[in-house]
């Protein structure tokens, strides 16, 4: 039999790919940065208007003027809380009192009980699965708390069917 061969482990292969393109454009920073070094020429401000515009040398050619102002780009930001909580017309009565909305209650409660949603779910997908070497898989780890809690449920049970039954006996 031959040397066994160790598996290649893909997160270590990511982080060498990775390291790869950094050091790849760490290199091209550096060749753009020595060449605009290379190209760029001091420009002299004016001391008798120290915010004036810049002046030019005898053999540079007059600065183009500068890009006008721009108003800035406003972007609609979504709300983050639940569309649902927002109010419609409808959901008043005829006093202006907001009227009792048992299923929006249901949810709001349920979303408050609800897990946050995960930042990075392939990542949630792979630890799950048991990808990573070291680690157990989730279910595993699942099925291990849900054992714990079925044992505890029952001695719970059990002292409390003890209780009950010495209270009974007793009285």
């Amino acid at each position: 039999m031959g040397p066994a061969k160790k598996k290649n482990d893909p997160i270590s292969d990511r982080s060498r790919a990775l390291n790869d393109q950094i050091a790849a454009l760490e290199s091209e920073i550096k060749k753009l940065d020595t060449q605009l070094q290379r190209v760029s020429t001091p420009k002299f401000r004016s001391t008798a208007i120290p915010h004036g515009a810049t002046i030019a040398r005898a053999h540079e050619p007059a600065p183009s003027p500068p890009p006008p102002v721009h108003e800035p780009v406003f972007e609609e930001v979504k709300s983050l809380s639940d569309t649902e909580e927002t109010a419609a017309p409808d959901q008043f009565n005829d006093l202006g009192v907001r009227k009792y909305d048992l299923p929006a209650l249901f949810n709001r409660i349920r979303n408050h009980f609800r897990r946050p949603t995960t930042s990075n779910p392939r990542l949630v997908a792979y630890l799950a699965a048991g990808g990573v070497h070291g680690l157990r898989p989730m279910r595993y780890e699942k099925r291990i708390a849900r054992n714990r809690f079925i044992f505890f449920a029952i001695i719970l049970f059990v002292i409390l069917f003890g209780t009950i039954c010495v209270f009974i006996r007793n009285h």
